[in-house]
């Protein structure tokens, strides 16, 4: 690979946003802290990189980056030759030591060709910093992903910011592998153990990332300071090292040609491999992918693990798992979702400085807390009786115990919380609230009542909410005095931890009270997305139309782990007859008897879940055999239910679904539920954790072709989830 050609690669992306790689020489103090004339180490290049842009702009690595990062090292390689500098330092911007590669410039590279020269530029860029002749610094003060964090692996010495978050290599979340050497170098400086940790388990585990102290605990940095003056201190360091006084341990470093170690790095490969199938069923190619490099580069040198990572890049590249995923992670979650589609102007939105909750239970005060910590607005919750009451509160209070516990937040801020929840038996409580929302039984006729009693004391101005997962908001309020006031926000749960808010507006909702609910939405750290009012909403009507496609087929006599595990080749992250326990089988059943009355010719209502919910059943498997692995369902649950005799294969109940599933969006889409199917895929991965490499789950449905059999036409167009159009 030549420089031109790696030219040619960056010349097709002119509007790259270029980091810029800035140098500033520094005269090393003396190992005892000191410099003076003759006893400093000599002269220090420090490179920082910038894109010049501030901290809600991350500095990326593309290929007019990669190529002015490489020529400047060049250049300091040179210097080091001719004994100008003695070692080389490379940081970031405040915030930033870099956020990885730019996903964008990858995404849209077309053919193989390209993909392998992205590749292998990186190679060439790192393996120049790898080998400068003098000893290399990376200095991470902030975040560091993916390309961000091989930067620093490719580098002699690391030290790390007690500050720094998010450091990780996520790449086989992402469907690429840490492919510019962090597969090769990361096993063998803190153990194959750990390296499956940080490249398999976190990325799997909803792209868990490591702190600045938690990466130095694992080894990947050798010394940690204090952000205020993180540069001096590790330039003082970096000085220390140069100078010889000080010489890194590295306790978790392994040599992969011995035999014990050889031995750890099988069973952390095995063990991987069992991971990726629990979690992703095997149906996205990068994880199995990250292993393969893994396992091979044990008896491989550094360049020969290149050439591998350069080719199963090349590969994953072109792959519709990749372009999912960046569809996904890219112009949904961080984009899309930062700009809901159909939300009024902000301006209108009105303050809101006390929140009212009605009920006590734990949905309820689920959300109380959510809205003192993240408003810090006086929250009071209601219920019939004080014992109700106090239970809710006190729940409230336990659980911002809890937090101050696990130091998440501090005492100042945990009194503070707890201060601002209060309880009441009487409803007037909510006479001075600028935003009331219901908690309570899901029933039609007992929110409407409720709504009715809140009115009434309440300002004409205050907004009343429904937490409901699938009653009409227009029904309830159909009987207000102000029906514009009212708009559904439905909440996931666990709420501290889903992302997702579903907003509904019903027919008169007006602009003021739908610019309000999106302007809480992001104080409480929340995607909102628009829903038009419609039975079940987006994510419980997608969830209740797979689960009543399984649910029939079991019905109809299809054996249970067949009809359970036929949708594993999608990787989603439960089976659906777990899913059902999970949410608790009478909340399902009570969520799809409302689809029923709306769609009664698509979802159906199964007398088998009815009988286990009038024997108190909780889950058609044993709860104990999942757990072990080996599903098995007790004999007395068998014995309530009863079966047709039309069973199905795994493949069928697949297709089934697929046909079902791509049938009620397409649906959807013409009832307006959301604005486009875009938003259907940023409330599956946010309202039910859908994997990205399904890109939520309309690029699915193209991509098997469901959308076409059963639509007619593909839900998106080609080249914004899959191989753009030749």
């Amino acid at each position: 690979m030549s420089a031109a050609d790696f030219r040619k690669l960056a010349d097709l992306f002119p509007n790259e946003s270029v980091t810029h790689s800035y140098v500033q020489d520094i005269e090393l103090p003396a190992a005892g802290g000191k410099t003076t004339a003759g006893t400093s180490p000599g002269t220090f290049a420090l490179v920082t990189l910038d894109n010049g842009l501030d901290h809600s702009k991350p500095t990326t690595l593309g290929p007019n980056t990669l190529i002015e990062l490489g020529t400047v090292l060049e250049g300091l390689k040179e210097r080091a030759a001719r004994g100008e500098i003695v070692g080389v330092g490379i940081t970031g911007k405040p915030y930033f030591l870099v956020a990885g590669a730019d996903l964008s410039t990858v995404k849209s590279i077309s053919g193989r060709e390209h993909g392998l020269w992205m590749a292998q530029l990186g190679h060439d860029v790192y393996g120049t910093l790898a080998n400068l002749g003098v000893p290399s610094f990376a200095f991470i003060n902030g975040v560091a992903l993916g390309g961000g964090l091989e930067i620093a692996l490719q580098s002699t010495y690391r030290t790390v910011s007690t500050g720094a978050g998010a450091l990780a290599l996520p790449e086989a979340v992402i469907g690429l592998i840490p492919g510019w050497g962090g597969v090769y170098i990361l096993p063998r400086l803190i153990g194959p153990e750990n390296a499956v940790k940080v490249m398999i388990e976190n990325p799997l585990s909803n792209n868990r990332t490591l702190t600045g102290p938690q990466a130095f605990t694992l080894g990947v940095a050798d010394a940690m300071f204090e952000p205020a003056d993180f540069v001096e201190q590790s330039v003082a360091w970096a000085a220390q090292v140069i100078a010889g006084a000080v010489a890194p341990e590295r306790a978790n470093a392994v040599d992969p040609s011995a035999p014990e170690v050889a031995a750890r790095w099988a069973a952390a490969i095995a063990a991987g491999r069992s991971l990726v199938e629990a979690r992703t069923s095997n149906a996205s190619p990068a994880p199995a992918k990250v292993l393969e490099v893994m396992e091979a580069n044990r008896t491989l040198t550094q360049s020969q693990s290149a050439e591998l990572e350069c080719e199963t890049l090349a590969g994953l590249m072109q792959t519709d798992e990749f372009r999912s995923t960046v569809y996904a992670f890219l112009d949904l979650v961080q984009r899309r979702s930062k700009r809901p589609a159909g939300a009024p102007d902000r301006k209108l939105a009105r303050p809101v400085t006390k929140i009212g909750v009605v009920g006590a239970g734990l949905m309820a005060s689920q959300l109380a807390l959510l809205f003192a910590r993240q408003l810090k607005v006086p929250v009071v919750m209601t219920d019939i009786d004080q014992v109700r009451v106090d239970k809710g509160v006190g729940y409230v209070h336990a659980e911002v115990d809890k937090l101050q516990h696990k130091g998440r937040i501090s005492p100042d801020a945990a009194n503070r919380t707890r201060a601002l929840v209060t309880g009441s038996v009487s409803k007037d409580a909510f006479a001075d609230a600028d935003f009331v929302i219901e908690a309570v039984f899901e029933e039609l006729n007992v929110k409407k009542q409720v709504f009715k009693e809140v009115e009434a004391i309440v300002s004409p101005e205050c907004i009343l909410a429904t937490n409901t997962s699938s009653l009409s908001v227009t029904a309830m309020a159909e009987d207000l005095e102000h029906p514009e006031r009212l708009i559904g926000f439905h909440f996931f749960n666990p709420v501290a931890v889903m992302p997702l808010l579903e907003i509904v507006r019903a027919p008169k909702t007006d602009d003021a009270v739908l610019a309000t609910a999106f302007e809480l939405a992001k104080g409480l750290k929340k995607s909102a997305v628009l829903v038009k009012d419609a039975p079940a909403f987006v994510v419980n009507r997608i969830l209740l139309r797979l689960m009543g496609e399984v649910t029939a087929a079991f019905d109809e006599g299809t054996p249970a782990g067949v009809a359970d595990n036929a949708l594993r080749p999608m990787g989603l992250p439960m089976t659906p007859f777990v899913l059902g326990a999970m949410v608790g089988l009478p909340v399902a059943q009570h969520v799809q008897e409302s689809l029923h009355a709306a769609f009664p010719d698509r979802f159906t209502v199964s007398q088998n879940l009815q009988k286990l919910i009038d024997n108190g059943v909780t889950s058609i498997w044993d709860p104990a055999s999942v757990q072990a692995g080996k599903p098995v369902i007790p004999a007395g649950t068998l014995a309530l239910m009863s079966f047709g005799n039309t069973p199905s294969t795994g493949e069928e109940v697949l297709r089934r679904t697929q046909d079902a599933l791509a049938e009620e969006i397409g649906l959807m889409l013409a009832e307006g539920v959301v604005a486009g199917p875009e938003d259907i895929d940023l409330c599956m991965i946010l309202g039910a954790r859908w994997p990205m490499f399904l890109g939520g789950i309309t690029p699915y449905l193209d991509r098997v072709g469901a959308s076409e059999r059963v639509n007619g036409r593909k839900f998106l167009a080609p080249g914004v989830a899959s191989e753009p159009a030749a």
